[in-house]
């Protein structure tokens, strides 16, 4: 049985939606809320509202499960603990592999702040002894309309990346992988760690060109400062630990720490990787909110 973490969530539903196109695996969707569920038949539907933060609860909930896909916890400060418990609770169930949603680069020293806390994550699954495979996904391309704000008739995207380039990558297609990976069983994949990128590098200034070309809404990057990028984030009252996750990581972009383009997606799906632009066409939702 193949469980599912964060399965009412955009990524965590396109993975049970792929599982469940390939038919003939038991699968088991454990979300917060049961009633917003995918609607897979066959599939068990387990809820867990307290998430990771309620080990005892995630525990129960594999019970019986053989691999669980770990979707990594939405930004928290005790993010780390979250995930750490989730790991033990998950052992402590008898799970016997983890395929865990983790970060392109994850190390201790990363300059992207919040890609520290996968690092973690994955020396406690190391640690585990279970059997493991670790999907470092690149910057999602659905943040680069997110990273753009309405300004006199057009869209600006400000941040200190400097001229560093980053991999974005569809969750359709970190979708497409992590598919693949749950439902091959010959153990290739175990105690690797796959870094999953989209099919080319783009700086901020093209990244507003994209978004240009697909929206029709002018945009542009204006480069800002470490001190200017805190000063206009500052007054949307985050936290200072959620501020410095978002200045870091264009600061890692800058660093040339998102920058690495593989080849995983086809290699794993058989189909070319999703340029951002071929991701926003198929997805307008994603950049819905600038259309004013």
């Amino acid at each position: 049985m193949i469980a599912v973490t964060g399965a009412t969530g955009i990524l965590g539903r396109r993975v049970v939606d792929r599982l469940a196109a390939a038919g003939g695996v038991p699968l088991r969707l454990v979300v917060r809320d049961a009633g917003r569920a995918p609607q897979v038949a066959g599939a068990d539907v387990v809820e867990n509202p307290g998430g990771y933060a309620d080990p005892a609860g995630f525990r129960a909930a594999l019970a019986g499960v053989d691999t669980v896909y770990l979707v990594s916890a939405a930004e928290a400060e005790d993010r780390v603990q979250q995930h750490l418990d989730a790991v033990d609770a998950a052992v402590a169930a008898g799970v016997r592999r983890i395929v865990y949603t983790s970060f392109l680069g994850a190390r201790h020293d990363a300059v992207f702040t919040l890609v520290r806390q996968h690092a973690a994550t994955e020396d406690r699954i190391r640690q585990s002894g279970v059997r493991h495979t670790f999907l470092r996904h690149s910057m999602y391309a659905d943040f680069v309309p997110f990273f753009a704000t309405r300004e006199d008739g057009g869209a600006v995207i400000a941040a200190p990346a400097g001229e560093g380039r980053a991999s974005f990558v569809s969750r359709d297609d970190l979708a497409g992988v992590g598919a693949a990976v749950l439902l091959d069983e010959s153990g290739r994949w175990d105690g690797q760690a796959l870094t999953v990128t989209g099919p080319e590098a783009l700086s901020m200034t093209d990244a507003a060109r994209v978004l240009t070309e697909v929206t029709g809404i002018p945009a542009e990057y204006r480069p800002q400062t470490v001190e200017e990028a805190w000063a206009t984030r500052r007054p949307s009252g985050h936290p200072d630990w959620e501020i410095e996750g978002w200045v870091t990581s264009y600061l890692a972009i800058a660093a040339g720490e998102l920058a690495t383009v593989t080849d995983v997606v086809p290699s794993l799906t058989g189909s070319p990787a999703l340029t951002v632009a071929q991701h926003l066409r198929r997805h307008p939702e994603d950049w819905a909110h600038l259309r004013g």
